[in-house]
């Protein structure tokens, strides 16, 4: 296996066991021991030069992913609607904020952000992870918190106060620090272990269904030879990631019913109206519902959609507009065998981790 072990989950219970007694002198001390991403079979990804990952910034990362004093109630955390066993998502369709409002859209995963470099949001509005990490806390409809209060709250907190010290070392903590300690610990989360991993590898064997929905996963559509005609993921989901790092409108509402502008709220462009980040389908067995709405329940909806339920629009991807006339052509068995491959993408390794586990419990 080429997966690189990390292995340093003892420096998570130096964090509870030092730098609080009263009765004496903290021998906390900055410390830039690196962290290493395990990548897999991914190539080495381009990380923050200004932002390198360090065990304890990646520590206190998780800490704050965690933490409930994020929220102006103290009731919520990142994790709260990222749950690691379901690859850091919300099974609800919009989320919950501290106020008992639903989110607008649903909740997206956060696994692999190593090798993101387009933007973050469905729509894009983040240009850096440290950008998406600091929004969730003030929006109204979420964890609906200021910034300074949050700071208050975590330099009232004698374990954080170690913790930006061993991270930031004289850095104070602040809006920015705790940007910082949020997007190592999100670089830190990777997803590389699946079962599809694996059968690359020459370490596990698909069924004959997942062999053949891997044919159709990744065959062409192809309207003059129907029997040779796949399913064209590839087109927006390609390896190793199974996205493509752009912006799609894929067909979801015709022209008068697109009710959410997508990536054209970022951009002011009408040309990227209903566009929305092609998300990665790893663990995708796991993070129902789906799309940026959350209105398919079911991989079999998903699929069912690409292949009969393209609307039209004037920013519809062109790929998917050529299947319209004709439709993808799958049968009921070709769209069976395409979920049961689909679902070689579920890593149990991300859904276990606990080096990604909340450090509270």
């Amino acid at each position: 296996m080429s997966v690189k072990p990390i292995i340093w989950s003892a420096l998570g219970l130096l964090v509870f066991a030092t730098g609080c007694a009263k009765d004496e002198p903290s021998e906390v001390k900055y410390d830039p021991t690196p962290y290493a991403v395990v990548t897999g079979d991914f190539p080495v990804p381009n990380l923050p030069p200004d932002n390198p990952l360090t065990q304890a910034g990646v520590q206190l990362g998780k800490m704050l992913f965690f933490e409930t004093k994020l929220s102006l109630d103290n009731s919520m955390s990142c994790g709260t609607c990222h749950r690691q066993e379901h690859a850091f998502t919300d099974t609800n369709r919009f989320s919950l904020g501290v106020h008992g409002l639903p989110g607008k859209r649903q909740a997206m995963t956060v696994f692999n952000m190593a090798w993101n470099s387009n933007g973050f949001f469905w729509d894009g509005r983040a240009p850096l992870l440290r950008d998406q990490a600091l929004m969730p806390i003030v929006d109204s409809l979420e964890m609906a918190e200021t910034l300074e209060n949050v700071v208050a709250k975590l330099t009232a907190d004698c374990k954080y106060r170690d913790q930006f010290k061993r991270a930031f070392d004289d850095e104070p903590i602040s809006a920015t620090t705790i940007s910082l300690a949020l997007e190592q610990f999100m670089l830190s989360i990777v997803s590389v272990e699946s079962k599809y991993d694996r059968y690359l590898r020459g370490e596990a064997q698909l069924t004959t269904g997942e062999e053949r929905g891997r044919e159709l996963f990744f065959a062409e559509y192809n309207p003059f030879f129907p029997d040779e005609s796949g399913a064209d993921c590839a087109h927006c989901h390609s390896p190793k990631n199974f996205e493509n790092d752009e912006y799609m409108n894929n067909g979801l509402d015709a022209e008068a019913d697109i009710d959410d502008f997508g990536l054209e709220l970022t951009t002011g462009l009408q040309s990227d109206r209903g566009k929305m980040k092609v998300t990665s389908l790893r663990n995708i067995e796991v993070t129902a519902p789906y799309m940026h709405d959350g209105r398919f329940e079911t991989l079999e909806e998903v699929v069912e959609h690409y292949n009969s339920g393209i609307k039209s629009s004037s920013t519809l991807d062109v790929t998917l507009a050529n299947t319209q006339q004709t439709g993808l052509m799958l049968t009921e068995q070709d769209k069976a065998d395409l979920v049961a491959f689909l679902k070689t993408f579920t890593d149990e390794v991300l859904l276990t981790n606990q080096e990604y586990a909340n450090p509270f419990k």
